[in-house]
């Protein structure tokens, strides 16, 4: 069952943590992405910006149960960066998240357990730098008023909770709506406008909630 609720980081800019273990440098880069594809064009970026370093290593985490995920140790000791760094980002509920560590070797042998906890390390301090917000399912709703009703039923609907998606213009205004809990849109519309507008339901989306 899906929940109706998952986090993720907001859009925009991408969350970063640095550490330094035995002078091995550690860059951690941490964005959201929707889509398998989209994360694979991340790493492939990271890895283009640094072409210096000696690992370039990943975890990705998608879909509002978290349903798919994707470790990459990048030529580090099997299970020392890839899965420490995906138990990092499932461990703070964080889903749509694509993390990339930098890794410039100092010299020095970290060993399988200093490379677990550098790794996992690198992407928390990310995690914390981040934005984190909650994604929420919301019914969707197609409601199409006159142009002298629009503004005030679009008022009442913010009230109650609304996000208002989308406006489209032409001989009468049609928002898309989408609402969540127990608002009852249909009888909203029809108590405000007296049965002139309508509200059909059309289907559900995800939106960022703060």
């Amino acid at each position: 069952m899906t929940l109706p609720y998952y986090l993720t980081l907001s859009r925009g800019d991408d969350a970063v943590g640095t550490l330094e273990v035995k002078r091995s440098k550690f860059l951690a880069v941490i964005r959201r992405v929707d889509a398998e594809d989209s994360a694979r064009e991340f790493i492939a970026e990271q890895r283009r910006a640094y072409r210096d370093a000696r690992h370039h290593c990943s975890a990705f985490v998608l879909g509002p149960r978290g349903q798919t995920t994707r470790t990459n140790d990048d030529g580090e000791p099997s299970g020392t960066a890839g899965a420490p760094m995906l138990d990092v980002l499932v461990g703070a509920g964080l889903s749509d998240v694509c993390a990339v560590v930098i890794r410039w070797f100092g010299g020095t042998l970290l060993g399988a357990g200093g490379l677990v906890r550098a790794y996992g390390d690198a992407v928390s301090l990310a995690v914390d730098a981040g934005t984190v917000v909650r994604r929420e399912q919301r019914a969707v709703w197609r409601v199409r008023l006159s142009h002298m009703e629009a503004g005030r039923v679009e008022g009442e609907l913010r009230a109650k909770g609304a996000e208002i998606v989308e406006t489209e213009y032409g001989a009468d205004v049609v928002l898309v709506v989408a609402v969540g809990g127990a608002v009852d849109v249909a009888a909203m519309v029809a108590a405000s406008t007296s049965g002139a507008g309508a509200a059909d339901a059309a289907g559900e989306m995800w939106v960022d909630i703060g």
